[in-house]
């Protein structure tokens, strides 16, 4: 059976998403952050980069949320252009990717530097808000003219989006960001709808995971401050 590492940040619950609408069977490994899990000699064998998601399938270890997606998306012929020669595969691709290098970062950063890190940060927070911004109106522009983020058809690149589209409201601040980004709502709402996205949901609540900022929370997931510490 697929084993899948997660938890209920918005990396893993894209592919927590593409496993519902498969409908393949699999094996839910809780990852607790907070508690360190990630950095655990047995889990950095799965993935050295220690973040989740990863999946093992078949004795196949892939790692990244974007990287299952298109591996899932290929192996089972669902979900993805199967032409990789095709306009609608680089479509996808496009979009896939932007999702990954942009509104991820972005919008983890904007997070970050709005309810973590440490003073001085209003360069910082200036910088990482301004580019989620810039980077949801793009899909916001991108989805008034279209249903679906590429191609005709309902794919990983929508799924991609889902993940992090749930939590605009938090990664940009703002109370109600949806007078911003109606079309991103719209999408975001189709998706909320489906069966899948209903058994996401009951997975996330599942598993209890660690809620509280202590400090084995700050060391576990910002190890990068210890160095700040040694500096003073």
């Amino acid at each position: 059976m697929l084993k899948f590492w997660y938890n209920n940040a918005p990396n893993p619950m894209k592919v927590a998403l593409m496993l519902e609408e498969l409908g393949v069977p699999y094996e839910p490994i809780p990852v607790d952050t907070r508690k360190g899990e990630q950095h655990a000699e047995a889990f950095r064998a799965v993935n050295p980069n220690a973040k989740v998601p990863a999946i093992e399938d078949d004795g196949i270890v892939v790692f990244d949320s974007n990287a299952i997606l298109l591996w899932l998306g290929d192996k089972h012929g669902r979900f993805v252009p199967a032409d990789l020669r095709s306009p609608a595969r680089a479509e996808m691709l496009s979009w896939l990717m932007f999702v990954a290098s942009g509104i991820g970062p972005y919008s983890g950063q904007a997070v970050h530097f709005r309810v973590a890190a440490p003073e001085p940060k209003a360069y910082a927070l200036n910088r990482y808000d301004f580019e989620a911004h810039r980077h949801w109106k793009i899909l916001d522009d991108r989805l008034a003219s279209r249903r679906w983020l590429a191609g005709d058809d309902y794919g990983i690149a929508d799924m991609a989006f889902w993940g992090w589209a749930r939590l605009v409201p938090f990664v940009l601040g703002v109370e109600n960001p949806w007078t911003q980004y109606p079309n991103v709502k719209r999408l975001l709402d189709e998706i909320s709808a489906r069966p899948a996205a209903a058994r996401v949901e009951a997975l996330r609540n599942s598993h209890q995971f660690k809620t509280e900022n202590d400090a084995e929370a700050m060391r576990a997931m910002f190890p990068q401050n210890e160095r700040l510490k040694s500096a003073g």
